[in-house]
């Protein structure tokens, strides 16, 4: 028997959620193959087996949190056959709990890693593992007991076409097993789980209710009743996850950086032409937030205070500042908000930027992007103009030092040489750990990103 532990799955991550098995106790594995989904507190990764061979023991259930480290699957190899220590239980196969898990696994994995397999994943860093909070379910020997049901006849499992659209059953409740996809070959598709989501909410499964009917209070799920509100609660949510990540950075930066923020309106009339002349020239127009970013860029160039961090060193606090510049932005997804980073930002041009923003924003959405990817920012920028907000307050992305924002952009009245005219306004705001640098500092770099958002052409030229 060969057990394969959890392996590193990035700088800091001591734990991972287990989503789904990719695999079932007795199937055979390949060296490579994804065996299971879990979920850090940065992305959803499919770890590949180093093995080859059947599998004896799969070490959890999906929901369990599992640590660095610890046992994951134990593989019986072609050694083991041969030498007579493969155990009743493997031989056992899978059992009815699992079938559900393994929707999909018949189908083609990609590689996970491009450099073989081992105990880290590539492209991950390594760290010790700590000891953190888990919901394991500890049974004899040490690892999750089956349970004593007996095997129901084996059936085919449903086709889906990502590892996201299971996960996505799952939260909504959907049973795969249950659905006809509208994909080629009855490929079950995002958009036939929510439908199923969607018809589930009308009524209990099973029964067929007449669109205009109104369910009764007996056909509304409820999760208990609140006592302090006296509502029935209609869903309990579990932090776990990139969830509970997102939520233990925003509150520790909330929590231990006295941030101040500052805010300027900015005419970006010029930008906006400037981007429509190159697209009638045929040209890739870089966004605004690519824009942005290159002028961030040079204006941490002129007040490094803000590319930064506090750092504890024997005991004190020092402030450490960074020759290059790591540019974090913040991207939406399914699973939550992220934040890519473009290491060297310094090294690109608009169009780099925009390039790099573009293809670390579809990975990050798509559940494709690593860890390493996620990590090591100095600075961060956030268009949530593109979610209709003409301002917002931001918060800092600990452990740095600042964050840059920028709202939408409309027609507004502006004063231009003594005349009201209309203009395309947008409003830039800078929040910043007011231990690093005071107002001067942040005013100075605030106002120097406007002068290059109203002003394009003659930012890019000393460029």
């Amino acid at each position: 028997m060969t057990t394969f532990n959890l392996p590193d799955l990035g700088e800091g991550l001591t734990e991972a959620t287990l989503l789904s098995w990719m695999v079932s106790e007795g199937d055979t594995v390949e060296v490579d193959q994804a065996i299971a989904e879990v979920e850090t507190a940065k992305s959803a990764i499919e770890v590949p087996s180093p093995y080859a061979g059947t599998v004896h023991t799969l070490h959890g259930v999906a929901g369990d949190t599992l640590e660095v480290g610890k046992p994951l699957i134990t593989v019986s190899t072609g050694d083991d056959t041969a030498n007579g220590t493969q155990t009743q239980e493997a031989e056992a196969g899978a059992l009815s709990y699992r079938e559900e898990e393994r929707a999909g696994a018949s189908e083609p994995q990609d590689a996970v890693a491009d450099e073989g397999s081992g105990n880290v994943l590539i492209g991950y860093g390594t760290s010790a593992s700590k000891n953190g909070r888990r919901r394991r379910r500890r049974h004899a020997g040490g690892r999750s007991a089956v349970p004593p049901t007996p095997a129901p006849e084996e059936t085919k499992a449903p086709r889906v076409s990502s590892p996201l659209v299971r996960k996505m059953a799952r939260q909504q409740g959907v049973d795969l097993r249950g659905l006809t996809g509208s994909g080629p070959d009855g490929l079950i598709m995002r958009c036939d789980v929510l439908a199923a989501a969607e018809q589930s909410t009308t009524a209990p499964r099973g029964t067929s209710v007449s669109p205009h009917a109104e369910p009764s209070d007996a056909e509304v799920p409820s999760a208990g009743r609140d006592s302090l509100t006296g509502l029935d609660i209609r869903e309990r949510v579990p932090m776990t996850g990139m969830r509970r990540a997102i939520a233990t950075k925003m509150s520790q930066s909330r929590t231990e950086i006295p941030e101040a923020t500052v805010w300027q309106d900015v005419d970006v009339t010029q930008l906006a032409d400037m981007r429509q002349q190159l697209k009638d020239a045929g040209h890739v127009a870089p966004s605004i937030l690519a824009f942005l970013s290159r002028f961030v860029v040079a204006g941490l160039r002129k007040y490094p205070e803000l590319n930064s961090r506090i750092v504890e060193s024997d005991g004190s606090e020092e402030i450490v500042h960074f020759e290059g510049i790591n540019l974090g932005f913040a991207a939406q997804t399914d699973a939550g908000l992220v934040v890519p980073v473009i290491r060297h930002a310094e090294k690109h041009s608009a169009l780099g930027l925009h390039a790099e923003i573009r293809r670390l924003a579809e990975a990050a959405r798509g559940g494709n992007i690593g860890g390493k990817e996620l990590s090591g920012g100095t600075f961060t920028v956030n268009n949530y103009g593109v979610f209709g907000s003409d301002g917002a307050t931001p918060i800092i992305n600990h452990p740095e030092a600042a964050i840059l924002g920028i709202g939408r952009t409309l027609d507004r009245p502006w004063v231009v040489e003594g005349e009201i005219t209309v203009r395309k306004i947008t409003t830039v705001t800078l929040a910043f750990d007011h231990r690093v640098c005071d107002g001067g500092a942040a005013g100075g770099f605030l106002g120097y990103v406007a002068s290059c958002l109203e002003n394009p052409a003659v930012a890019l030229a000393d460029f």
